[in-house]
């Protein structure tokens, strides 16, 4: 059976159709939120027992491997970390298989295919804001108040946002095409996370291997969120910064890019 899909997608109506259809998006966002917490015994408890459970097994490796003890308490400092992480992890592996999850939509109907991948961002978003509960409770149970660098936390978040949409839409354009991926993005993000600095701080690399580690965009964005949570007690280094601004901005052109050159063939291919 040959699928047409009604003609609209033209350049400059696309943007207008993306805004038009903004609810879908929304919609989409909150079932994708119902159904993963459906007939679950504690419901969205869960987005906090996950970075709890994260949290206590990297303080424990901490402890186990002798990692020195800063001027901030572990809990705090590998909470500050494990939270942006758990959101990029989580926005990349939804976003990646979204188009998957929704074959049927994307068979019968037109709307901007861009909504489906940046709803699964948007769930990852608000499983984050959830955490920031979690947060707030061991920041209490520390005794630490945060500062006015706390400020500067949608910044980086933004960050976030933008290289997870990037890569998302990247991986799920080539997750139609090729179903090789189902199986590579898990892998990616099970990799990224040992070599993202979520246990240890990127001041405990050594002093030579630092210009190399700041390549991963992710440092940038972690070591700038403690910064932000943690009142400016955790240094954050500009080059590392800078890469991750540029990366992201980059994967971010791209994957739109990509995103919108492969989308008329999806109808067809899914």
């Amino acid at each position: 059976m040959r699928l047409v899909i009604e003609p609209g997608l033209a350049s400059a109506n696309y943007w207008r159709d993306l805004w038009r259809y903004r609810e879908l998006m929304f919609f989409l966002a909150w079932r994708d939120l119902a159904v993963r917490y459906k007939q679950t015994a504690i419901g969205v408890a869960w987005a906090i027992i996950r970075p709890a459970i994260t949290m206590l097994v990297f303080v424990l490796f901490r402890r186990l491997v002798g990692i020195e003890r800063g001027a901030v308490p572990d809990a705090l400092l590998v909470l500050a970390a494990v939270l942006p992480w758990q959101f990029f992890a989580g926005a990349v592996s939804e976003s990646s298989s979204s188009l998957i999850a929704n074959t049927n939509l994307i068979s019968k109907v037109y709307f901007p295919r861009l909504i489906v991948p940046l709803a699964a961002v948007a769930t990852a978003l608000v499983d984050f804001l959830v955490t920031l509960a979690l947060l707030a409770v061991v920041m209490a149970w520390q005794g630490f108040a945060p500062g006015w660098t706390i400020l500067a936390l949608p910044v980086f978040m933004l960050l976030a946002v933008a290289l997870a949409s990037g890569i998302g839409l990247f991986l799920a354009a080539l997750n139609v095409e090729y179903r090789d991926f189902r199986y590579v993005v898990p892998l990616l993000i099970q990799i990224g996370l040992f070599v993202s600095p979520i246990a240890f701080a990127s001041s405990n690399m050594p002093l030579r291997w630092r210009p190399l580690y700041a390549l991963n965009p992710l440092v940038g964005i972690i070591d700038g969120c403690r910064w932000s949570i943690l009142n400016g007690r955790t240094p954050i280094d500009p080059y590392s910064l800078l890469i991750s601004v540029a990366v992201s901005a980059t994967a971010l052109t791209l994957g739109v890019w990509y995103f919108r050159r492969m989308e008329r063939s999806f109808a067809d291919v899914i």
